[in-house]
């Protein structure tokens, strides 16, 4: 279980280290290690998805670790309240970023090991704080530093807790 205390208010995630272990492993490291403290969400579509993990408020990229493989064929779904990782279009480029999903997206499913059909790997669902996610996918939105989606006021993680 982690706690994400951002300037919204506490979002509780549940992992699931049964079906993604080396997915939850990743991200209790990059959470453990501080990482996230100070970095924001930096993509927010109300009717699709909150993404943070990667950007301090000055939209300055943190650095990363290696990506690790997806682990996206373990029947999970990307439903409302799921946690799942970011990626490039390369399945397999995940690092620190991750994505709350805000309706339930199937189309992010696995469906094959090809470029298209890996998906997006679900590793965790919110058990509490859907409230502030809801908060979070309603702020105004805009460019910045050359991104769209970007709220226009910051929507930080101040830091995140680890429980046992």
């Amino acid at each position: 279980m982690v706690t994400l205390h951002t300037n919204f208010g506490d979002i509780k995630i549940k992992l699931n280290e049964e079906k993604a272990p080396n997915t939850v492993k990743n991200f209790l490291q990059y959470a453990e290690s501080g990482h996230y403290a100070g970095t924001v969400f930096h993509r927010v579509i109300e009717s699709f998805m909150v993404q943070g993990g990667g950007f301090d408020n000055d939209m300055n990229q943190k650095a990363v670790s290696d990506s690790i493989k997806c682990e996206s064929n373990n029947g999970l779904s990307n439903k409302t309240g799921t946690v799942a990782m970011a990626r490039t279009s390369d399945p397999h480029s995940a690092t620190a970023q991750f994505f709350i999903n805000t309706k339930d997206n199937d189309f992010l499913d696995f469906s094959a090991e090809t470029t298209q059909g890996w998906g997006y790997c679900v590793f965790g669902e919110v058990v509490e704080g859907m409230a502030v996610v809801n908060q979070i996918k309603q702020v105004e939105t805009g460019y910045v530093a050359g991104m769209q989606d970007v709220p226009t006021e910051a929507v930080t993680i101040n830091k995140v807790t680890v429980e046992d």
